[in-house]
């Protein structure tokens, strides 16, 4: 199974930081790496990323959790499951104080190995987007509202 992932400990409220994350329209402001997130980010609704690793492509996924302030899932692929990519972020209290963001996103199905082989690693673009979320929850941005 093709996967890949990455944490950060944040100094906020799990609400705090779900705040914004929830809020898709903003990330471009403080992840670098993605261009937009269209739609709103809620269960059963459908969203459109545009991310700098794929240009001119948009991913369509699928919110298919929304447990706040402790879960995400976005679910996306072909399909009769042929190939399914579930991205799913994690806020939990983190044990020395703070939250433990955790993303990760795993790809299965039976072209899963063949698709696979071409997408690129995209730890380093995970690790962007837990930085990114930390130095903006941090900031005071949530609790400023913007």
């Amino acid at each position: 199974m093709l996967a890949f992932e990455a944490s950060s400990t944040i100094n906020a409220t799990p609400s705090a930081v779900w705040a914004v994350l929830v809020d898709g329209a903003d990330w471009p402001s403080w992840d670098s790496g993605v261009e937009a997130v269209d739609g709103t980010i809620a269960e059963g609704h459908k969203i459109r990323i545009r991310s700098k690793v794929a240009p001119g492509r948009t991913f369509p996924v699928k919110v298919t959790t929304l447990r706040a302030p402790s879960q995400l899932v976005f679910t996306g692929g072909m399909p009769l499951g042929l190939f399914t990519g579930e991205r799913t972020y994690s806020v939990t209290e983190a044990p020395t104080g703070g939250v433990l963001v955790h993303m990760r996103e795993q790809y299965t199905g039976p072209l899963a190995g063949s698709i696979g082989k071409s997408i690129p690693d995209l730890n380093p673009s995970f690790r962007q987007f837990v930085d990114g979320l930390k130095a903006r929850v941090e900031s005071g941005h949530a609790e400023l509202g913007h």
